[in-house]
């Protein structure tokens, strides 16, 4: 029985994803557990991995489709089968090749999906041979002064692409409809074969110096959200920046002694600098609930629970996973709840739901040896750390000069939703807090 291979739902919060690529094609045998295709969302990467077995009998949508979830996307089923009910309302059904018609199955006029098992040598294009082209492929042949009907189809079902009209570009052919009109030779204005021949021996477009000044990369879809977000955030804002330090001797002794531990006992955990912050920063956000909150227009929106996100860099850009309920946990947990959404965001595999409901966030750039940064607001949230490296600072202690390792901190708060002494109340607080980290553990 045919099977319908649908749009994965990665999180409640996401309607569609992207179609990245295939990694079968039509009439290919597919087992349990073979990746079909990848895909991704605004903030993540995925494969679909097949959960049946048979051949894949069709495909509906291309590489860079925006597909709905929970929308089909193939089939699978055994070769010759009737698939007709699982066609979806939005995929186009081509017309096979006269001479190469698919006889109608008894019973039925179920639509073919024809596919080679190999790229099929290019024939000539002309204007009526079109199967298909994508809304992709048309917007960038319009942005490219190309005529989309000239480019050779490799997209499922003969389908023309971006990258065919990329490639037709590349090549020099640039004729428009009207232009090909006033090329053809034949009887009654039709466009003939040697008309095409003609326009494609014309001398092409002069490729791209290996030495160019310049080269434009797209933005992925993570890029585009970040730049959204960051944008939205100094816009509507009124961001304020506080920056303080504190004395680190205390955490870089119990730092020390914990990593001790865990050379000679492998069961004991690993707690960096940077977990020992952020239990810090779910005890002390607790009594101050104005940068606990989200700020909505009309109202802010406290918290009763910590939910802590830890800003991350991926391979695919800036990521912030939320440890929901970080002031219930020991530093341990923590510990472990930190590392586990850090691993699955450098993955690309982390669920989105994971990567919304922060109430406030943390960012580290101490290790990059930042000594002081204006960290940006993730929208709605009020408030957000930096956390700076360290550097020795003199002091003076009973009249002598004294050295000492200080860490920086950078508060980022709304100033819509709190003022100057109580968001200075916090970073104090939090400040003395580290300073004295064997309290907190008690």
């Amino acid at each position: 029985m045919a099977t319908a291979v649908i749009m994965p739902r990665q999180g409640q919060s996401v309607e569609s994803c992207i179609i990245g690529e295939w990694c079968k094609k039509v009439g290919d045998e597919i087992k349990v557990g073979d990746v079909l295709f990848s895909y991704e969302t605004d903030k993540a990467a995925f494969e679909e991995e097949a959960k049946t077995e048979g051949i894949l009998l069709a495909v509906f949508c291309e590489a860079g489709d925006d597909v709905p979830c929970l929308d089909t996307v193939a089939v699978i089923g055994q070769k010759g089968e009737d698939f007709s009910s699982l066609v979806p309302s939005s995929a186009a059904k081509p017309a096979a090749p006269a001479a190469e018609a698919a006889p109608a199955q008894s019973g039925t006029d179920a639509p073919v999906f024809p596919a080679p098992e190999a790229p099929a040598a290019a024939a000539p294009a002309t204007a009526d041979r079109v199967t298909g082209i994508s809304p992709r492929a048309l917007a960038t042949a319009a942005r490219l002064g190309t005529d989309a009907s000239l480019a050779t189809p490799t997209g499922p079902n003969g389908r023309v692409i971006e990258r065919d009209v990329i490639a037709l570009a590349q090549s020099g052919v640039r004729a428009t409809p009207a232009a090909l009109k006033a090329m053809a030779t034949g009887l009654g204005g039709k466009l003939r074969a040697v008309d095409l021949d003609a326009l494609a021996a014309a001398p092409a477009a002069p490729a791209a110096a290996a030495d160019a000044p310049y080269t434009d990369t797209k933005l992925s879809n993570v890029r585009k959200v970040i730049a959204r977000s960051m944008h939205q955030s100094l816009s509507d804002m009124a961001q304020l920046t506080h920056n303080s330090s504190f004395d680190a001797t205390a955490l870089q002794s119990i730092r020390k002694q914990l990593k001790k531990a865990a050379e000679t006992d492998p069961s004991t955990p690993n707690i960096t600098i940077n977990d020992m912050i952020m239990f810090a920063v779910a005890k002390v956000l607790k009594k101050h609930p104005d940068l606990n909150a989200h700020f909505l227009g009309d109202s802010i929106r406290h918290f009763s629970g910590v939910h802590l996100g830890m800003a991350v860099d991926t391979p695919r850009g800036l990521l912030v996973p939320t440890v929901f309920d970080a002031d219930k946990l020991t530093l341990t947990e923590l510990s472990g709840a930190c590392k586990q959404i850090a691993r699955e965001a450098q993955s690309g595999a982390i669920s989105p739901d994971k990567l919304t409901g922060a109430s406030f966030t943390v960012s580290n750039l101490g290790m990059f040896g930042i000594e002081s940064f204006t960290p940006v607001i993730n929208p709605p949230q009020t408030g957000i750390l930096g956390v700076d490296c360290i550097t020795e600072r003199v002091r003076t202690v009973n009249g002598a000069l004294q050295t000492y390792p200080a860490m920086g901190l950078s508060l980022t708060y709304d100033h819509r939703a709190l003022d100057g002494a109580p968001a200075s109340r916090f970073l104090q607080e939090l400040c003395s807090t580290l300073e004295n980290f064997t309290a907190l553990l008690i």
